[in-house]
């Protein structure tokens, strides 16, 4: 988990540099990044059923091994297409990790300390990011820009090992489940999570046609994919899946609330730099603050949720989301950064203390078998929420402003002001619509995996 979320953020810091090198523009260089996230989003569900079939510590390491080799790949490209190419490749291999990390929980850990482990993960995940900006900035300053990939060939050997040494040996009898993987459906889906994050990314938060043409493949591909679950054996998703409250429910939040932290990541800069007239620095250790309290309270919020209850921890976790999303839409440029900082704390920690709460639920009810793709489901949930957040929120902020996306760096330090504001209001009631679905959750009385198995398999 640390190492694919490394791979996230680090790569970043380097896009001046590498548009410098290669003497491209900053929207060609961005595909360095782009590059990677797509990979991750439109594969990780699939990768997690194809470990459910042959093998999840097989897969893993397989995963990471050419994680590791496409860092070799990134490190001496000689041509930005190439280098783009290899963090495409990376992301595959962070799709792997990802997705089955969070599965082998369930396989290794005590039931009664799910939630612990899951915080854990949590942290590492916020470790990752928190530390790729600094980690990229002193290996460019240091050792050049290829330095910033090739960290990942030692880094993934030393995981290598240490799944080879700690992890499960798969369990046999999965040498016959290569054909109950659904390949048609995991193309389809690939393809339409594809189109959908491309519109996303690519659009900038615009209507254009090209935009309009990714979004109206994406919808075709989703009802294609539909029907091509309901009449496969063996289907990637199975319908059944759905009607499971628990888990639809899950991934819903999740997808609401990546979309409410990537507003934080949207707007933060603009209002700091723009609004409270902070430099660079400053501006660069204010926005370090989140990454690092969600690292401090993810360890925490898994005790709490093995103590109290996952329901429970993910109601008290949205509720601290939306406080503090509410407290920033209120908030003047007069009570300076504390005023700012103040709600963002209380939003990542809420933050940290519903994404472990929530995945413990989901994956504490998810059938034995089908845990690699729940957990690439939850995966998917949150990236999609995090492309989404960027394109959407994006366009709320521009929209609120007064301007455009394009022009925003030059908007008045007032208008930037209310954008923030309109734009965590627009946040604060997302973060209700989560509380809503969380409390609908509640309610449902709890079922055994056992049944919680027969019903999605159909039984």
């Amino acid at each position: 988990m640390l190492l694919a979320s490394l791979g996230t953020s680090i790569a970043n810091v380097a896009l001046p540099t590498l548009a410098e090198v290669f003497g491209a523009s900053f929207q060609a260089v961005q595909w360095v990044v782009l590059a990677y996230l797509l990979a991750i989003t439109t594969v990780i569900v699939g990768v997690g059923r194809l470990g459910d079939v042959i093998g999840r510590r097989r897969l893993l390491q397989a995963g990471i091994a050419l994680f590791t080799a496409a860092s070799v790949l990134c490190g001496s490209a000689p041509t930005l297409w190439l280098l783009t190419a290899g963090r495409a490749a990376q992301g595959l291999g962070a799709a792997v990790m990802m997705a089955l990390t969070m599965a082998f929980v369930g396989d290794t850990v005590p039931e009664e300390r799910t939630g612990s482990a899951m915080g854990l993960l949590g942290t590492m995940s916020a470790v990752g990011t928190a530390l790729g900006p600094s980690l990229g900035g002193a290996l460019i300053a240091g050792a050049g820009w290829r330095a910033v990939f090739l960290i990942g060939v030692p880094l993934g050997v030393v995981t290598l090992f240490l799944t080879h040494r700690h992890l499960p040996a798969d369990r046999p009898g999965n040498a016959t489940g290569r054909a109950r993987f659904d390949r048609v459906g995991t193309v389809l889906l690939g393809l339409t999570l594809a189109a959908y994050a491309l519109a996303m990314t690519t659009g900038r938060g615009g209507f254009g046609v090209r935009g309009a043409v990714l979004l109206s493949a994406a919808a075709c591909g989703a009802v294609l994919f539909v029907r091509a679950e309901a009449r496969a054996d063996s289907p990637l998703v199975p319908p059944a899946v759905f009607r499971d409250r628990t888990l639809s429910a899950g991934l819903a939040m999740s997808a609401l609330v990546s979309t409410v932290m990537m507003a934080t990541l949207v707007v933060g800069p603009f209002y700091l730099t723009r609004s409270l007239g902070l430099g660079q620095a400053l501006v660069g250790l204010v926005l370090s603050a989140g990454p690092a309290v969600a690292a401090l309270t993810g360890v925490p919020a898994g005790r709490i949720a093995d103590r109290f209850g996952a329901p429970r921890t993910t109601v008290l976790g949205l509720l601290a989301m939306a406080a503090g999303a509410a407290t920033l839409s209120l908030t003047s440029t007069a009570s300076g950064t504390a005023g700012y900082l103040a709600p963002i704390v209380v939003i990542t920690i809420g933050y940290a203390a519903f994404q472990t709460a929530n995945n413990t639920a989901v994956m504490a009810d998810a059938d034995p078998g089908r845990r690699g793709v729940t957990s690439g489901m939850l995966g998917l949930s949150r990236n999609l929420g995090l492309v989404t957040g960027a394109s959407v929120m994006g366009a709320v902020f521009a929209f609120a402003s007064a301007t455009t996306t394009a022009d925003i760096t030059t908007a008045r330090p007032e208008a930037v002001a209310t954008g923030m504001r309109v734009t965590f209001a627009v946040a604060a009631a997302l973060l209700c619509a989560a509380l809503a679905l969380a409390a609908s959750r509640t309610r449902k009385r709890p079922r055994t995996r056992k049944q919680t198995a027969a019903e999605r398999s159909g039984g």
